[in-house]
């Protein structure tokens, strides 16, 4: 009987041992997979910033004509000028887009407020939720980039601001209804839990972006090749928050 039972422990010990092995692979099959998602997010940001940058230079170096006002020279002229001959300026559009820009700056104040009651009760800025410091960067890094672009000058809007000329490319307004509602959809799935109401949150920032940039493309305030310059570098940036997000629990804040 004791010889058994001394058989029956290690029995025991041998499926525990097991059992942790077996969820010890697990993890870390799950670890390689989510490894394996953030690094494909990473290189397909870093392709499209890529195409981004290959994009600016040939807007300076392609069919580049004096069509703006004051004869500011813009680059794809041809394109350019046939798009906006189409549109014209759309004063009802122009206002449609500058009114829902609003609203991205509504939903990055709703995410710093979150952030900042958090750093308040728990005192330090790494006990944050990483989402949100995450997100906090993203901001920063899409600040930073705006006025890079307000400093080094591709090229002009097609009509003047206030009697001036003003940076025009990439387009402001859809850098920011992108870089914002995308992200926004990324990280109200960490907060949100019921799931209606995070398809309808979600739905809300699509119909957002979208019109956003729909509106300022039909405004006629900036070139074609503006617009596609803000997609282009909005969708590098979304990807790159994307890939650096931490993984979704199934319960947590």
């Amino acid at each position: 009987p004791i010889a058994m039972h001394i058989i029956t422990q290690k029995r025991k010990k041998r499926n525990i041992n097991c059992k942790k092995k077996q969820f010890m692979i697990r993890l870390k099959r799950i670890g390689e997979k989510k490894m394996k998602k953030e690094n494909k997010d990473i290189v397909l940001a870093i392709g499209v910033i890529i195409i981004f940058i290959i994009y600016t230079m040939l807007i300076k170096t392609i069919d580049i004509k004096a069509i703006g006002p004051h004869y500011s020279k813009v680059g794809f002229a041809t394109i350019n000028q046939a798009f906006h001959n189409v549109t014209g300026m759309n004063e009802a559009w122009y206002k449609i887009s500058k009114y829902l820009g609003i609203l991205p700056l509504c939903i990055i104040g709703i995410y710093a407020l979150i952030g900042c009651i958090q750093l308040i009760k728990r005192k330090k800025i790494l006990k944050v939720d990483k989402p949100i410091l995450t997100l906090g960067v993203f901001y920063i890094i899409v600040g930073i980039i705006y006025l890079f672009f307000e400093k080094v000058i591709v090229n002009y809007r097609p009509v003047l601001t206030n009697g001036k000329l003003e940076a025009s490319f990439p387009s402001s307004h859809t850098v920011l209804a992108i870089c914002v509602c995308a992200s926004s959809v990324l990280i109200s799935k960490y907060y949100i839990k019921n799931k209606k109401t995070l398809k309808i949150a979600n739905i809300i920032s699509y119909l957002l972006m979208i019109l956003i940039v729909v509106s300022r493309l039909l405004s006629g305030v900036h070139w074609l090749t503006d617009i596609i310059g803000g997609i282009l570098i909005s969708i590098s940036l979304v990807l790159f928050l994307k890939g650096n997000l931490p993984e979704m629990k199934k319960k947590g804040k």
